[in-house]
């Protein structure tokens, strides 16, 4: 696999901008809990952000927010696709709109959420079906085209109940690429997955990263696909951003002995890369039970 860089460029072409963005979900007994709290940060177009932390840290949240599935509380979320003279605010956006600005959005679900249903090619086929106008016989090719850029083609007719949990993720690879998405999302793309296959659907991330040009957010707790697939890094930690950075940044804090750390962000971090039970993201002493639940990640929401 070859090596990457640490891609953060003088003058970055800015896809995606995040303004204080704030969601809040109400608990069983009454109580607002923000899950978002005031996250800022820029993706640039043709990158890989991985977006990291433990569960219940807000990053499920944060990709439903960016897709335009959930509405944010407040804050701002800029999109600037490129046949569009100025940014977009996603979160001003009426339904239709949003409708239109998500076909630039391509989406791997973390089951890959294949229609049982249609055979891998019909399930590839429906965003074209759906959103276009074009003939049976462009589809068909368009679907081809799709297929063998996961190194599926050969499992077209297939279906989905007929497929390894590395063959459904291709499939679903191949779905959201169906319209030429410029951003795809992948949601916990490794998870389930042996490590083989993983990183063979890591490879895949990579690839079409970089031959197509196109944005990837990752959203994993998968230490060792994060590294491998990110140029640049967002640790979340109780809905804010601990740190954005480059992927060597990231490395040197999980390289760091925690002893030798002295900011309590750094150690925190330190802690979840190296997945050790003790350290300040364990530490729950002092916070309400509700904010607990949030902060294990032992129930809802996530």
């Amino acid at each position: 696999m070859p090596a990457q860089s640490d891609k953060q460029p003088d003058a970055p072409d800015i896809i995606l901008s995040l303004r204080e963005v704030t969601k809040a979900f109400t608990s069983p007994a009454g109580q607002q809990v923000r899950v978002l709290d005031g996250v800022t940060f820029d993706i640039c177009r043709g990158e890989c952000l991985v977006i990291m932390g433990g569960s219940g840290c807000g990053k499920s949240t944060l990709l439903n927010c960016l897709i335009g599935e959930l509405r944010t509380n407040s804050g701002q979320i800029f999109c600037k696709t490129r046949d569009a003279d100025e940014p977009l605010e996603i979160t001003q956006l009426d339904e239709q709109a949003l409708d239109r600005i998500r076909r630039k959005f391509g989406i791997l679900f973390q089951n890959g959420a294949l229609l049982n249903s249609l055979t891998v090619e019909q399930n590839v086929a429906l965003p074209l079906r759906e959103h276009t106008k074009l003939d049976d016989s462009i589809v068909d090719i368009v679907c081809t085209l799709k297929l063998e850029q996961v190194r599926m083609l050969s499992h077209r007719d297939k279906m989905p109940a007929q497929l390894s949990g590395g063959q459904k993720k291709r499939a679903g690879l191949a779905r959201a690429l169906a319209l030429d998405p410029e951003i795809l999302y992948y949601d916990e793309p490794s998870a389930g997955l042996d490590p083989v296959t993983s990183a063979t659907i890591d490879e895949l991330i990579i690839d079409l990263t970089r031959k197509l040009n196109v944005t990837s957010v990752v959203v994993t707790h998968e230490m060792d696909s994060a590294f491998r697939i990110a140029d640049r890094m967002v640790m979340l930690d109780k809905g804010r951003v601990l740190r954005i950075g480059p992927r060597s940044e990231f490395e040197r804090i999980r390289a760091t002995p925690a002893s030798q750390l002295t900011s309590r962000d750094d150690r925190l971090i330190n802690q979840f890369l190296n997945g050790l039970p003790t350290g300040p993201l364990t530490d729950t002493e002092g916070i309400s039970e509700f904010e607990q639940i949030i902060v294990t990640g032992q129930g809802w929401p996530e």
